[in-house]
């Protein structure tokens, strides 16, 4: 299983998982109850219910790089073009604009 924290404006907004059965985004509890919470897409809405999955959210996916940078991504790190997890887990720390994913590693499951 692999683990992403997702920041919006540096603040923790949720978890993004991918596990056996695909992928799931959950917003944290503190930032659903923070004053004036900000979805990170209107394709994932604020609520408390997890979103699932087979394949990686479009918005996710709309925020790894493409091209000739996407080029030098898997060129650099050896990865796998596939892999859109693995790809965004590696590329997407210094996303222009207000989302930002941040690796976790196994400890911090």
């Amino acid at each position: 299983m692999r683990k992403a924290e997702i920041k919006i404006y540096d603040k923790t907004a949720g978890w993004l998982k991918e596990d056996e059965n695909g992928y799931h985004f959950n917003y944290d509890s503190s930032y659903l109850n923070a004053t004036s919470p900000d979805p990170i897409s209107l394709t994932l809405p604020l609520q408390e219910k997890p979103f699932t999955s087979k394949i990686l959210f479009p918005f996710f996916d709309g925020l790894i790089p493409e091209g000739w940078l996407l080029d030098i991504a898997q060129n650099n790190w050896k990865l796998n073009p596939r892999d859109r997890m693995g790809l965004l887990l590696a590329c997407c720390k210094d996303c222009i604009g207000a989302v930002s994913v941040h690796p976790l590693n196994n400890e911090e499951l």
